[in-house]
């Protein structure tokens, strides 16, 4: 294996190059892209409705193309599902990536052939590669990556087949061999669609397996790790996984939970590496030790696009930009057009540059997931941020939260967190306290709004019982890698039946 990991390593590095070419000609690999995408789609249904082969600039692109949502590519998804094919893109599609938003409508997202090859399976590769390059000694490829996928299912229309599921399994069932021959467990096992059984069965062989790294979203990697725990009698990782490098994490935001796992790892040469995947495709990867922003990587077939937050909700479309334009500490909703047929396509999430030389970022929130109903414009980065300084200053452990408002009366309000506690505060009212000021300090308008109590009051903290929000996803049949709990609501529905599912 010493042989392998050194060969490997060797491999991945020369990686870095082409990395280093995009970091240094940003604007030139995105314009190359967006050009080979539109010639490659021209003789699609799509292309040919929009002149795909008059377009020779960005511009003629912005002026032919319109922006889209789910809503407005349906309609050529659904035909591809059921068998049609050369609509959005121009090889065959027959793998669909099953996305959960915030609400039970799924979308189904097309993975095409390109997508998975030239987007997701080089992102793997960079995510190593770029763990080895900051990482010299790297013993990674002397064990197994432990990867936490979801399951797939096959579709029947008529005489056609195609497949839907998560991102993640659709991934693991087409694994190039040389990842295969690195990751755990068993395909059979990886893949199981009930979620409960699937994580007994990976404790089980994996907890006495030499793993080196994981993969998996944090929220559901944490109740296998604890399983493990418990079945081998340890109170943390180091002796179970005394080899484990690094754990590439993504999906939720990582500030709620870097401590517990700070804690069950308790092993100081273990990373944390974050990565931005998504149904729709792969956009960013941590690239530095030090700081978890994210290196925007611009060439997986993935055309960006941007559009300020503050524009974004009046519709107004002509603010949409290209990266060449973009500026940093601004909310911006993210526009990509990928090789897999998806057209100046809003994904519903929000990102921040921190530099443009080069461009890295943070992962702001959902366009969706945001509390604003009193004029306060509360983001996730800042409930998360806010959450991990008040569970550090108390030596609380959080394992799931959401928030809502609360309307009172004459036009005033507060917000209501549910929170369940891995580890309560020492001091809950210090706990609040420190919440609440820290969303002053760093979110203008919730400071505004807050002053004297007169339009928001003090949050509400209600301490959830343990395995509440868990027992909400089993209601909703949401239990895998790619359902999520809601952070943010402008409504109190989902807190609403939380409540009473614990008080029944």
């Amino acid at each position: 294996m010493a042989i392998i990991n050194s060969i490997a390593s060797w491999l991945m590095k020369k990686r870095m190059h082409q990395i280093e070419l995009f970091i240094k000609y940003p604007h030139d690999v995105q314009n190359e892209w967006l050009l080979s995408l539109v010639k490659d789609a021209q003789s699609t249904e799509y292309g040919i409705k929009h002149h795909f082969k008059d377009i020779e600039t960005y511009q003629h692109f912005k002026n032919q193309t319109p922006l889209n949502d789910y809503e407005s590519l349906k309609p050529y998804i659904d035909r591809t599902r059921r068998g049609e094919q050369n609509l959005l893109w121009h090889t065959d599609i027959k793998w669909f990536a099953k996305s959960s938003g915030t609400t039970d409508k799924s979308k189904f997202i097309p993975v095409s052939v390109e997508s998975l090859d030239g987007c997701h399976y080089n992102a793997g590769r960079d995510m190593v590669t770029l763990h080895c390059y900051n990482n010299s000694e790297t013993q990674l490829f002397t064990g197994k990556n432990l990867a936490l996928g979801g399951s797939f299912k096959e579709d029947i229309f008529e005489d056609h087949r195609s497949f839907h599921g998560d991102v993640s399994a659709i991934i693991i069932q087409n694994l190039p061999m040389w990842a295969e021959f690195f990751r755990a467990p068993d395909v059979n096992i990886a893949l199981m669609d009930e979620w409960e059984n699937k994580l007994e069965k990976m404790a089980l062989l994996m907890m006495n397996e030499n793993v080196t790294s994981l993969a998996g979203v944090p929220s559901w990697m944490l109740v296998l790790i604890k399983r493990i725990l418990e079945k081998k009698g340890a109170d943390t990782l180091r002796n179970i996984w005394p080899n484990l490098e690094v754990y590439f994490h993504g999906g939720v935001s990582f500030s709620p939970y870097k401590e517990q796992f700070v804690e069950l790892f308790d092993n100081r040469k273990t990373k944390f590496m974050q990565m931005y995947s998504a149904s729709e495709g792969f956009f960013g990867i941590q690239d530095q030790l030090e700081s978890d922003e994210m290196l925007l990587m611009l060439d997986y077939g993935i055309f960006y696009e941007f559009i300020a937050l503050k524009d974004l909700h009046l519709k107004n479309y002509d603010k949409i930009i290209g990266l060449e334009d973009v500026k940093t500490n601004i909310d911006y909703a993210l526009i990509i057009t990928t090789n897999a047929g998806l057209w100046r396509y809003q994904i519903g999430d929000v990102i921040q540059f921190t530099g443009t030389n080069p461009y890295r970022f943070k992962i702001s929130g959902r366009t969706k997931q945001h509390i604003n109903v009193f004029g306060e414009e509360l983001m996730v980065h800042n409930t998360d941020e806010a959450l991990a300084l008040a569970c550090d200053k108390t030596h609380a452990l959080v394992r799931e939260y959401t928030v809502a408002p609360i309307f009172m009366k004459e036009n005033s309000g507060a917000h209501e967190w549910l929170i369940e506690f891995e580890r309560e505060p020492n001091n809950f009212d210090f706990f609040v306290d420190v919440l609440d000021k820290y969303l002053k300090e760093q979110n203008s308008d919730y400071e505004a709004k807050r002053y004297n109590n007169y339009v928001l009051h003090a949050p509400k903290i209600n301490k959830m019982k343990s395995g509440s929000f868990l027992t909400w996803l089993k209601k909703h049949n949401k239990m895998g890698g790619q359902f999520k709990i809601p952070r943010l609501s402008n409504n109190r529905h989902l807190v609403e039946e939380i409540l009473n599912l614990q008080n029944h």
